[in-house]
């Protein structure tokens, strides 16, 4: 089952030798990049997929060929050493940040009149150069002028190595606890927002809840969290997203049942739904609720065969993303299950708790609402028929 991810086929690494000049017409993406990945000693690919013992700081510029030479969602990646960047993706600089200082000069450079910060998190087979291209044409396709600032974590880009990654993001815990708080602690920052994807997602759902419970709180400055095709446990969700305590930012959550990774994910994991791989339509309202919105991209042709990464190279699915990262209103946009028949029950919180449906209209009742509401809230502990809920 394994052998279906092969197909997030590795990219070229050795990327990252500074091309002197872009395409006249060409955009930049400047991004500071974090990284617990032990540095390499190949000037052009930076760091290898092994843990470091540091966080390492660099500031990048990307430049991205002239939009009547892509479309939007595409990476092009260089074919030589020497990058065209009028139809290639091509890095025009790699800066050490080599103190507090000058972290703070570059959030001063790049933030625009909100202060909005908007930090990534690339999910699992992800090389340092996957994750900083994807980031690039992120910030670029969605047109996000917030200063960005990617957090890569020690995954080996390999399809066999998943339980290496898995580990790696345990690894990595701290840090992005770290730079999400050194970024909410900023006078220059008003705003924070992560977009994570995959497997990224379980490590930023954890960060957040260490924070949580740790400092009694979620710094309000962190106002948006998006998970894009989240390859979370469905029961540890439900716990991360109760210790996370009630002043929770707001979580847009990218959703397809046809995600083809996520189903292996499923098999490697005991046959435990994936959040990002459930269908999480029949409780839009009521987790719409609880400060999360569900997006689902099921119907969606995506160009990855694995119909795993639609939240970037799908255009529809990137102007909806853009709109989200900007922190404006998807209503209208979620997904509605007006039309959903046939359902008589559903497992949004996993083995712990099944949901109640009517059929045929699909609307949840009065009853099986509170019980969601219940299963996903922080209060608890009163004895109830013998069992403390949890």
């Amino acid at each position: 089952m394994v052998c279906l991810l092969i197909s997030c086929a590795t990219r070229p690494e050795n990327v990252f030798q500074p091309l002197p000049f872009a395409a006249s017409d060409a955009d930049h993406v400047d991004m500071l990049v974090a990284t617990t990945r032990k540095p390499s000693d190949d000037r052009g690919q930076l760091y290898s997929g092994d843990r470091g013992t540091a966080i390492s700081l660099n500031r990048i510029v990307v430049s991205i060929p002239p939009d009547r030479n892509r479309t939007v969602g595409q990476i092009q990646w260089p074919l030589l050493l020497k990058p065209n960047p009028e139809k290639e993706f091509a890095v025009l600089s790699v800066d050490k940040i080599a103190s507090q200082r000058a972290v703070l000069e570059w959030v001063r450079k790049n933030r625009n009149g909100k202060r909005q910060v908007l930090i990534f998190v690339h999910g699992f087979n992800n090389t340092y150069a996957d994750a900083v291209f994807r980031f690039a044409q992120i910030v670029h396709d969605t047109g996000s002028d917030a200063a960005p600032i990617l957090f890569t974590w020690p995954s080996r880009g390999d399809p066999f190595d998943y339980l290496y990654d898995k580990e790696s993001t345990n690894y990595s815990r701290r840090a992005l606890e770290d730079l999400i708080l050194q970024a909410t602690s900023s006078p220059d920052v008003a705003d924070v927002t992560i977009l994570a994807h995959s497997m990224g997602a379980w490590l930023t759902a954890e960060a957040l809840r260490d924070i949580a419970m740790r400092d009694q709180t979620i710094p309000t400055k962190v106002r948006n969290v998006v998970f894009a095709s989240p390859d979370i446990d469905i029961d540890v969700f439900r716990r991360q997203f109760i210790e996370m305590g009630a002043t929770r930012p707001h979580f847009t959550i990218f959703t397809s049942t046809n995600d083809k990774a996520l189903q292996v994910s499923r098999l490697l994991s005991g046959g435990v739904s994936r959040v990002g791989g459930t269908d999480l339509r029949p409780y839009a309202s009521v987790l719409e609720e609880l400060g999360v919105s569900v997006i689902d991209t099921s119907n969606t042709t995506p160009r990855d065969p694995l119909g795993h990464n639609a939240f970037a190279d799908t255009p529809g699915i990137v102007r909806l993303l853009g709109r989200r990262l900007a922190g404006q209103s998807l209503a209208g946009e979620e997904a509605t299950y007006a039309d959903k028949i046939g359902v008589t029950a559903a497992d949004f919180a996993g083995s712990a708790a099944r949901v109640a449906i009517a059929a045929p209209a699909a609307v949840i009742s009065p009853k099986a609402r509170e019980i969601l509401k219940r299963e996903l809230s922080s209060q608890g502990g009163q004895i109830v028929d013998g069992q403390i809920s949890y």
